[in-house]
């Protein structure tokens, strides 16, 4: 669900106080990305592909992979419902597990 190399990897490129920041900012454009999914999903390819990138870049694998799966769906019929639980659990356990991965 969480690939925590990435987070690691991640906190040793930008330092434990720009990393606190970083964090911040994914789960508010995060959360931002998955209300527009639900309200009006005018882009939705390109909200997955950003929802896709972010999620890869914080190491949150699971969502990016549910996001890749939906993105790359041909029938146009792309199934969202999940991804909303998929972000909270990631969410939960990336914020529970984030001290023991320092």
């Amino acid at each position: 669900m969480i690939l925590w190399s990435r987070v690691q990897e991640l906190r040793d490129e930008v330092g434990d106080e720009d990393f606190a920041e970083v964090v911040e900012l994914f789960l508010e454009e995060v959360e931002a990305a998955l209300d527009r999914l639900a309200t009006a999903p005018e882009n939705v390819r390109e909200e997955l592909h950003f929802l896709k990138g972010s999620a890869l870049n914080l190491g949150f694998r699971g969502l990016a992979l549910a996001c890749l799966t939906a993105e790359q769906s041909e029938d146009g019929a792309m199934d969202l419902s999940d991804l909303p639980s998929i972000y909270r659990n990631s969410k939960t356990k990336f914020l529970d597990e984030l001290d023991l991965a320092a």
